[in-house]
């Protein structure tokens, strides 16, 4: 399934049935204090919580739920008219002791396993580029993660994510409003709107997260949101 990957197989009870394809991955980091906390707690059926697979600090791969089912990761969550993210996604989690405990880049050893695992789901389950995506993405009122130290664009420059629009530029001079719509319209649930503006620095401005609009982000999402080549995706 995964071919040219090691992955060693730690099951979670945590899964139920898919009622959608899967079109999306969703990225996670674990915000925990140790790779064993975040493991048992992932396989722990009191705590209702899994995910497909998990990338521990030294580059391993761990898969606690096969992709046929539904893993629990991505809670109350919404991207691109779908709200049962769970059915439509397989969810990577990452070690990282997160924001709470002490937040840090990604180790080299991670990215280095990451990057061919995405690529095999996203080529397995014809997933875009633009349906590759963090936690904070599809819930931006509760999540941060995988937040401003992960490395998207490792996966930008191989075709594995969007990058961020760096040329040709252009402010739209959309109001606020106008904003929200068009960042409604590219994906994100809007109804907090400072959440989701966060949540868009974060991913495509990480130098400068404030949750409010200003001209970069509204060119940013601008060229985001151009039609783009044949064969972009």
């Amino acid at each position: 399934m995964t071919s040219g990957l090691y992955i060693i197989d730690a099951p979670s009870p945590n899964f139920d049935a898919r009622e959608l394809p899967v079109s999306m991955i969703v990225l996670h980091y674990t915000g925990m204090e140790t790779a064993q906390a975040a493991i048992d707690r992932l396989r722990d059926p009191e705590a209702k919580v899994s995910a497909h697979y998990l990338v521990d600090e030294d580059g391993r791969i761990l898969r606690l739920v096969d992709e046929r089912h539904r893993a629990w990761h991505a809670g109350r969550s919404h991207w691109r008219g779908v709200s049962d993210v769970n059915s439509a996604s397989i969810g990577i989690e990452i070690v990282n002791p997160g924001h709470e405990f002490g937040y840090q880049p990604f180790t080299d050893a991670q990215m280095s396993t990451l990057i061919p695992l995405v690529a095999d789901i996203k080529e397995r389950h014809a997933i875009t580029r633009g349906n590759v995506v963090g936690h904070s993405d599809v819930a931006p009122a509760r999540k941060q993660d995988p937040g401003e130290l992960f490395n998207w664009h490792a996966l930008a420059r191989l075709r594995l994510a969007l990058p961020r629009p760096t040329k040709n530029l252009v402010d739209p001079g959309w109001p606020d409003a106008g904003f929200m719509l068009a960042l409604e319209r590219f994906g994100y649930d809007v109804n907090d709107t400072e959440a989701a503006v966060t949540a868009f620095q974060r991913r495509f401005r990480p130098e400068l997260i404030d949750g409010e609009i200003d001209m970069e982000c509204r060119c940013i999402l601008l060229a985001l949101l151009l039609p783009k080549p044949q064969g972009e995706e």
